[in-house]
């Protein structure tokens, strides 16, 4: 399976697609210096597959790379950065 990651900011979502298939979002509200993660799904067929742990990491990443705090409000975002401190904004 091919995973892709991408920023969608006209939809205030970070996309995964997974063989070219729009497959979750991870929502957010953004400012010039903050992304607030608000909600993450899967589509129903990609659930338990590892897609929402790919779609957390890559919009963590790109996140990170923009120079964004991180302010995660979503449970699934907030733990997954409990298991990935790593991930955490440094700004």
């Amino acid at each position: 399976m091919d995973f892709q990651v991408i920023d969608n900011p006209d939809r205030h979502r970070f996309e995964i697609r997974v063989d070219g298939e729009l497959a979750g979002g991870a929502y957010y509200t953004a400012t010039d210096d903050e992304i607030v993660f608000t909600h993450t799904e899967v589509e129903p067929q990609f659930e338990g597959q590892g897609v929402g742990s790919k779609l957390a990491n890559g919009a963590l990443t790109l996140a990170n790379d923009a120079g964004k705090r991180i302010v995660p409000q979503c449970p699934f975002i907030a733990a997954y950065l409990k298991k990935h401190p790593e991930l955490a904004s440094a700004a």
